[in-house]
């Protein structure tokens, strides 16, 4: 038995969801690069679930049944109130918070079809209510009830800031959770599988999911890379920062992914987004910064951004709060995880890989008075 580090290279699973070939990523065979331009972050849902596009009366009654499933219960929200709002970082709250969710759910432990449906249509359409709500406790206001006739990307700026955003910024948001959906089998979504297949509820699977996504090396680059640009503050120092960094080889965050070689296709459409915005909003300097940064790191080290690269200075000109961009990552991949939760539930058997013992061997036992 010979082990591989970080399973690099070993297929663990088939899966119809999404898929990363020569480069190119397709949700259930369509292009990133056609959802990014085109679509709904609901039609994206929808593809997910159900492995093709909804029709124009099916994409209508969807939305309508996320919307009226959006409202968290109040205990929930009451309880999130006791959190240590000064210390716990947003994603260990959102983990807590969709645990304590299943406690009101009386059919957390159904795993039937029709069961596992609407706790996803729940876990989905909440997901937004509950990082929007810790985001105005943690500021000292009251949460802000869904609104029903607004989109899935506008409703998460209206519940998080009291005000319907305008078409730019949905657009945005709705654009970063297309991005941000499904990516085959990374991390966060072979812990939700991992979980789910020892027929644990979809509620565990999601929270294991949020536990993986908090680090550093997964979803939490995006806020790391925009401690950095605050770090480094202007244009002109960029170069600098970056090669002095470097050369104490200290990691980049944002740049090089394990399955692209040739750049990830998803960074190109955040990268113009926050051309854009930066420029709306008066402060081009965030893309400026990472432009040069993005230049610097590729001529040095050949590496190219990734997703979480250009994501945050998106994120920021939006106003969103820099601890509260892996909760909305969270808020788009759930989407995902639901549909590889679902898949394997359909088709299950417990994952239990090996370890190569690289250990002592041939021990004797020494008793206790001996040692």
């Amino acid at each position: 038995m010979s082990a591989t580090k970080g399973l690099e290279g070993v297929v663990a699973t088939t899966s119809s969801v999404s898929s990363i070939i020569d480069g190119v990523l397709t949700y259930n065979g369509y292009n990133i690069d056609d959802l990014a331009d085109h679509a709904s972050f609901e039609e994206v849902i929808y593809l997910l679930w159900n492995n093709r596009l909804p029709n124009e009366t099916e994409l209508t009654q969807f939305k309508k049944q996320l919307a009226e499933a959006a409202t968290v219960p109040a205990e929930v929200i009451n309880q999130m109130k006791t959190y240590p709002i000064d210390k716990v970082h947003p994603m260990a709250a959102l983990r807590t918070s969709v645990s304590n969710l299943a406690l009101f759910d009386e059919s957390a432990d159904d795993l039937n079809g029709e069961a596992n449906l609407q706790k996803a249509l729940k876990l989905q359409a909440q997901m937004p209510t509950l990082v929007a709500a810790f985001a105005r406790i943690r500021q000292g206001k009251d949460p802000v009830e869904p609104k029903k006739e607004l989109s899935f990307a506008a409703n998460f700026l209206y519940m998080l800031n009291g005000e319907e955003p305008d078409e730019i910024s949905e657009s945005a948001i709705n654009k970063a959770l297309v991005l941000h959906a499904d990516h085959e089998l990374n991390a966060s979504t072979f812990t939700a599988r991992v979980c789910v297949a020892t027929l644990s509820d979809m509620y565990s699977g999601i929270s294991a999911a949020i536990g993986a996504l908090k680090g550093p090396l997964h979803g939490g680059a995006n806020e790391q890379v925009m401690k950095m640009l605050s770090e480094i503050g202007e244009e002109n120092k960029a170069e600098s920062y970056i090669k002095d960094a470097l050369s104490r080889k200290v990691k980049i965050m944002g740049f090089g992914h394990r399955v692209y070689k040739n750049g990830d296709p998803r960074a190109k459409h955040l990268k113009e987004m926050s051309r854009q915005l930066t420029k709306i909003t008066g402060e081009s300097k965030w893309y400026e910064m990472s432009v040069k940064i993005d230049e610097v790191v590729t001529n040095e080290k050949g590496l190219l951004p990734n997703v979480d690269f250009y994501s945050a200075s998106v994120y920021h000109s939006l106003g969103i709060e820099h601890d509260l961009f892996t909760p909305l990552f969270a808020v788009s991949r759930t989407s995902g995880w639901i549909a590889h939760i679902l898949e394997q539930y359909e088709n299950n058997r417990l994952i239990r890989p090996r370890a190569e013992y690289t250990g002592p061997s041939h021990q004797e036992w020494i008793p206790l008075e001996k040692r």
